[in-house]
């Protein structure tokens, strides 16, 4: 009638139980006992001793026995879900009537089961779906899961770790470095409004921590000299801009609860989900324009699994010159970036997950990697093409703040990302790839880390040229495989990956995601960047189920590919090969320009018939150094 598995299991000294126990298992259904097998096998490990009996025994069966056995723990299952109240309900009553209740704790878990039902019956426990062996195993020794030191906590991952930055391409590494060193030298003595409010910014903050609030207020209105519009009117006479009201203190005091829930998701029981993907990067990008929306939003991704998160800012923040102080909510998309604002939200941070506060496109790309690194973030995002010919930017002006990043980046220890989002304007992979070469081998020649980030979607060169009209693999494996062939470097797809795959039908949009994260880490990939399932197409707020939903999709693709590799067809080496002799043209003719800035103007890195137009915002601001 019983099986019994050994008297005691094997383990390890330090994973030896408090107090070994004699725990009795059994399914109240005619045939499901799957679970309580896995269960078993953990328990015997640890050294307890278990009987397990067989399926479809009557609750007075099960009764006798456990008068027989005498166990510290029933653990009982329920699968089926017709009668499970009637059924569970008599199995108590028949054990208080022989006397057994108060000997033994008594769980039950399953299919069928929610944990509030089986507490509001009488056991000491309830298990449901989600329920994991360890969360069991926990249960049987007495102990709480999440406390300190029951599971191992999780290390910041370094996305720069064991890359030597070696360019394995010589003749494409010699072109980018050529242009590099090119443009680092006519950086050299140019400055602007954006790179001498960085200075200010730096030197404002430190002196508010010195508590020199004459030299804050000076060096206040110096910064002020150099905004302009609604940025000017906000230090002049205190004005908002527009869309925006401070958070009232309420808001400001709430922070404290998302700094308390952070610290209890520390070492938590989380859903499955998480577990799947705690040793894959997977981000995901806030920017609801209020930071207390933001924080519920970052400690929902985080709970199902998210190991890193974004700041998305709004996009008249890369058009004004200059940045608001104090605590914002903004009323459409994007969070303002203020010291402020990025402290309050960081209390919703896990310490073990990864925080990027890009600054790759717009008139304050130098404060922001100083504000970045004053909040404790972990990334940034540079890239001079694409906030040039895609973002607004005049070439000129990003050359030069652009340089400033990357030097300011390098100082501070942070990683940054080099994204290609002009391809979803248009221009060409090759070309975006080039650019993002040469501003990466400018960032490795000032002692920084950079971050290859291609663009894993299905972009307009793609559906125009029909180069993915049979399927979403081999264009993307090749822009892998290209990169990969030529640097020694970490490679970061977004942003966010199967961008223009998804449509306005939740399964779909977070199916795609899936399976293009799953792509990108079969791939190699270091991290992925997803978005929630409606975000591509939402007129409104991004919803925090939309969220799950995506981040679900991308825990099943992973589990379900595993380590496996997915092989793309032999048109993906073609793809790469002629992706390699583009990216060689394009850095010829940029060489051939005689300049990088003066590439930029002239469309090598992408031209206006291709969809890149260089930006008008900052143009005539740059001059010489003193």
């Amino acid at each position: 009638m019983s099986e019994r598995v050994g008297e005691r299991g094997e383990m390890t000294p330090s994973a030896q139980p408090a107090e070994l126990k004699k725990i009795m298992m059994v399914p109240l259904d005619p045939v499901h006992d799957v679970g309580l097998k896995l269960i078993r096998r953990a328990l015997c490990e640890r050294g307890h001793e278990v009987v397990l009996l067989p399926p479809d025994l009557s609750p007075e069966e099960v009764v006798e026995k456990a008068r027989e056995v005498r166990p510290d723990c029933l653990l009982v299952s329920r699968t089926i879900s017709y009668g499970t109240a009637e059924v569970l309900a008599r199995f108590l009553d028949l054990l208080d009537t022989a006397g057994l209740r108060d000997t033994m704790r008594v769980a039950v878990g399953g299919m069928s089961i929610r944990p509030e039902l089986a507490q509001e019956m009488g056991f000491d426990a309830g298990f449901g779906p989600d329920t994991t062996v360890e969360e069991a195993v926990a249960f049987v020794e007495g102990r709480q899961l999440c406390e300190r030191g029951s599971q191992p906590s999780l290390l910041k991952p370094d996305l720069t770790q064991g890359f030597s930055y070696r360019f394995k391409d010589e003749e494409v590494g010699r072109l980018c470095g050529e242009i590099a060193r090119e443009l680092l030298d006519w950086a050299r003595d140019r400055t602007s409004p954006g790179v001498i409010r960085a200075q200010i910014r730096e030197e404002m903050e430190k002196a508010r921590a010195e508590g020199n609030h004459e030299g804050v207020t000076k060096l206040r209105e110096e910064y002020a000299r150099l905004t302009g519009d609604e940025i000017l009117r906000f230090y002049r006479e205190g004005v908002p801009v527009s869309h925006t009201r401070p958070l009232t203190p309420a808001e400001i005091s709430a922070f404290s609860a998302l700094e308390d829930k952070a610290r209890q998701m520390e070492g938590p029981v989380r859903p499955a989900s998480a577990g799947i993907m705690q040793d894959r990067v997977v981000f995901i990008q806030y920017g609801t324009g209020c930071p207390l929306m933001d924080g519920h939003h970052i400690l929902l991704s985080q709970a199902w699994g998210a190991r890193g998160v974004v700041h998305f800012d709004p996009s008249w923040g890369a058009r004004q010159e200059g940045f608001l102080e104090g605590a914002w909510s903004h009323q459409h998309d994007g969070t303002v970036i203020t010291l402020e604002n990025l402290k309050l939200i960081k209390k919703s941070i896990l310490p073990s997950n990864l925080w990027q506060v890009r600054a790759h496109r717009g008139l304050n790309t130098p404060e922001t990697v100083v504000l970045a690194a004053l909040a404790g973030a972990d990334l940034t995002k540079i890239n001079v093409v694409y906030g040039s010919l895609a973002a607004g930017t005049d070439p000129e002006r990003l050359c030069v703040d652009g340089v400033k990043c990357l030097e300011l980046a390098a100082r501070f220890g942070l990683p940054y990302d080099v994204v290609t989002n002009e391809e979803l304007a248009g221009v060409p992979a090759a070309k975006a790839f080039a650019g993002m070469l040469v501003v990466m081998a400018a960032g490795i020649l000032l002692n920084g880390r950079p971050i290859l980030q291609p663009l894993f979607a299905r972009s307009p060169e793609a559906i125009i040229g029909g180069i993915m009209d049979e399927d979403f693999v081999d264009f993307n494996a090749a822009k892998v495989a290209v990169l990969t062939n030529i640097v020694d470097a970490p490679i970061w797809p977004g942003a966010p990956v199967g961008f223009l795959t998804q449509s306005q039908d939740r399964a779909q949009s977070s199916t795609m995601t899936g399976l293009h994260a799953a792509l990108a880490f079969s791939l190699g990939a270091t991290a992925v960047t997803v978005a929630s399932s409606d975000e591509a197409y939402a007129g409104g707020p991004i919803t925090g189920a939309a969220r799950v939903d995506s981040l679900q999709s991308v825990a099943a693709a992973i589990r379900f590919f595993g380590r496996t590799k997915i092989s793309p067809s032999p048109r993906a080496a073609f793809l790469a090969e002629k992706l390699r002799e583009d990216i060689l043209k394009t850095l010829k003719s940029a060489l051939s320009a005689g300049s990088f800035v003066r590439a930029l103007y002239e469309g090598v890195f992408g031209s206006r018939e291709e969809g890149a137009y260089p930006g008008r915002a900052g143009r005539g601001t740059v001059t010489r150094r003193p």
